[in-house]
C-alpha cells in the first residue's frame, strides 16, 4: 500500500484539530492558508474520508476525524519521544511538559515539585492545566496533557493511576477563629459556623456526600465557591469555615490560616499520578513524572532523589 501522505500533512490536521480554525492552524505550522487546504484536502484523500466538516464560519472534527485525531497526536507524540531519545542525554534536559492536576494541589504540592523540578531541569517548560477532577481526566484521555495528578481515574479503562499519597479532609479557619484552639472538630461541629463549600459539580463535594451520607447533623452551606483555593481565600477573609482536603492547607507557619482535623467520621481521599496506559512519555514528561513519584516515597527514597540534584 502506498502512502499518499507525509509527517507535514499530519502535523497541519493536527493544528486544526486542536484550534478548529483554518487560519490560526496555518500560522501554528508556518504556511499560508491556500497552502494549508492544499495539505488537509490531500490527506482527506488519501485516506478516503471526510475528516472535516466546513463552513464559511467554522470548522469541525466528523466523528471519524475526531478519531483519527487522537491517533495522529498519539504517533506525533511517539515519534517526538523517539527523536528526542536519539538526541542523547542533553536532549532530555530540554522540551516541554504538560501535567493537568485538580487545583487543590497545586499551591501548596505541585507548585513544590516543580520548583525542584525547574532547579535541575531549567530548559524545560512546564505547562500546569489546573482544573476540576474530570476536566484533569478527560485532559489526560484525550492525550491533552502528559499525565495527571487527580484523586478519580483508578477505575477508568485505558488509564494507569499510580497512588501517591492518602489524605484527610480538615477543617480550615483563621487563627482568631474559636475553632482553631480545638485539637479536632466533628463534622457536626461545623453546624455552629457559617460554612463555606465547594460547589455541588466538584469532585470533592461528590467525595463528601457520599461519605457523609449517614450523618445525621451537617454544616449547611451558607456560601458556595467552584475551586478549593478560592474557598480559602473566603475563609482567609473571616466569612467563615470550610472542610478541605489537608494536601491544599498551607504550612502550620502560615499568618492566617489554620487546618484542624476532621472526624466524626474521618474522611480521606487518594491522590495520584494519572497516564494513558501503554504509552511511553516523552523523556521530558518521564523526568517530572519521576519527580512526583520519588518525592512521594518515603524519606530514603527522597534523600536518593537529593542525592541524584546535586549532581552536575
Amino acid at each position: 500500500m502506498t502512502i499518499a501522505f507525509d509527517l507535514n500533512d499530519l502535523q497541519a490536521f493536527r493544528a486544526v484539530a486542536e484550534l478548529n480554525n483554518f487560519s490560526r492552524a496555518a500560522e501554528a505550522v508556518h504556511i499560508s492558508q491556500p497552502a494549508f487546504s492544499r495539505r488537509i484536502d490531500k490527506l482527506e484523500e488519501a485516506l478516503g474520508v471526510r475528516l472535516l466538516e466546513r463552513t464559511t464560519r467554522r470548522v469541525s472534527l466528523t466523528a471519524l476525524g475526531r478519531d483519527f485525531a487522537h491517533k495522529v497526536q498519539a504517533l506525533l507524540d511517539d515519534l517526538d519521544g523517539t527523536l528526542l531519545a536519539m538526541r542523547g542525554v542533553e536532549a532530555t534536559r530540554m522540551g516541554e511538559v504538560t501535567i493537568a492536576c485538580v487545583p487543590s494541589t497545586v499551591y501548596y504540592y505541585v507548585s513544590q515539585v516543580v520548583q525542584r523540578f525547574r532547579d535541575q531541569f531549567p530548559k524545560i517548560r512546564v505547562k500546569v492545566l489546573d482544573a476540576g477532577a474530570n476536566e484533569v481526566l478527560g485532559a489526560v484521555v484525550r492525550g491533552e496533557a502528559d499525565f495527571g495528578l487527580n484523586f478519580i481515574g483508578s477505575q477508568e479503562p485505558g488509564i494507569q493511576f499510580t497512588p501517591l499519597r492518602e489524605e484527610r479532609f480538615v477543617a480550615a479557619c483563621r487563627r482568631d477563629h474559636p475553632m482553631a484552639k480545638k485539637r479536632r472538630v466533628a463534622w457536626a461541629d461545623l453546624a455552629a459556623y457559617d460554612f463555606i463549600a465547594i460547589a455541588q459539580n466538584s469532585g470533592n463535594r461528590l467525595l463528601l456526600d457520599q461519605a457523609l451520607a449517614g450523618v445525621p447533623e451537617r454544616p449547611v452551606p451558607v456560601c458556595e465557591a467552584q475551586h478549593v483555593t478560592t474557598l480559602l481565600g473566603l475563609v482567609e477573609a473571616g466569612l467563615g469555615v470550610a472542610a478541605v482536603p489537608a494536601m491544599a492547607m498551607p504550612g502550620k507557619d502560615h499568618p492566617l490560616l489554620v487546618s484542624v482535623p476532621l472526624d466524626g467520621p474521618v474522611v480521606t481521599r487518594h491522590v495520584g499520578l494519572i497516564r494513558r496506559s501503554g504509552r511511553t512519555l516523552a523523556p521530558a514528561a518521564q523526568h517530572l513524572y519521576g519527580f512526583f513519584t520519588e518525592m512521594a516515597a518515603p524519606a530514603r527514597g527522597r534523600r536518593g532523589l537529593a542525592l541524584r540534584q546535586r549532581k552536575p
